[in-house]
């Protein structure tokens, strides 16, 4: 988990935008985010349904990957940028990356350069 984490497990319920918001970068499971958040995992994803159209796991990819954008576009290189949103594996960010904006990582990264 990074060291900028703010995740304390919590023995009661806690604003979960909040929440997924300040810790999206963590590396954890749907269970430890649940846990976290003060809730157990079915009632997790019933309230996180009450927030977001996507499923838990959607919503923490595409919100790792709308961070990994800005990341890139301001230079940061593509490993560290994987790596620095909460993704563990270079390729899979980056088939990930390719599918969602339609370029690389790389290709993002030049768009800044131009």
């Amino acid at each position: 988990m990074p060291d900028s984490a703010i995740y304390k497990p919590s023995a009661q319920k806690i604003d979960l935008k909040d929440f997924m918001e300040k810790n999206f970068r963590c590396d954890m499971s749907m269970s430890e985010f649940a846990r976290a958040s003060g809730r157990s995992l079915s009632t997790f994803k019933r309230d996180f349904k009450k927030i977001s159209d996507l499923s838990p796991e959607r919503w923490l990819t595409d919100r790792r990957l709308r961070a990994a954008i800005e990341l890139l576009k301001r230079g940061r290189r593509v490993s560290d940028t994987c790596f620095d949103v909460g993704f563990k594996n270079v390729s899979h960010f980056s088939a990930t990356f390719k599918k969602k904006f339609g370029m690389t990582p790389g290709e993002a990264r030049k768009q800044r350069l131009a």
